[in-house]
């Protein structure tokens, strides 16, 4: 077993709850294997990096192991190697955010705004 879909490889590695839930992915534009639109017929080979948006969170994963049939948790894991970057930390702005319905920023606070958005310089 050198190669599979890529609908049914995502639904085996656990990456989406269903096989049509996968194929609607594929059909949406939501799954890309290296770096091009793939359909849910689309092979999937070890090496081949998958990038996926399910349930609005991206995935970027690797595949190390092709499998057709779903198997448990633990050895879904093995199957794919996360290359998912970390997110952004929220540290970055902590005046940017404002409390629900603090109306629209004053005068000053909007120029600290820009003054944070348009970097070092």
């Amino acid at each position: 077993m050198e190669s599979t879909r890529v609908d049914r490889w995502l639904w085996a590695v656990r990456l989406t709850k269903t096989r049509s839930d996968a194929a609607a992915a594929c059909r949406g534009g939501h799954v890309r294997v290296n770096n091009r639109p793939a359909k849910p017929a689309t092979s999937v080979t070890p090496g081949d990096e998958v990038r996926t948006r399910v349930g609005g969170a991206s995935r970027v994963v690797e595949v190390v192991r092709v499998i057709q049939k779903r198997v448990g948790p633990a050895d879904a894991a093995t199957c794919f190697i996360d290359r998912t970057p970390a997110p952004p930390s929220d540290d970055a702005a902590p005046f940017a955010l404002r409390d629900r319905g603090a109306g629209r920023p004053t005068k000053r606070e909007r120029r600290m705004l820009d003054r944070f958005r348009a970097g070092p310089q």
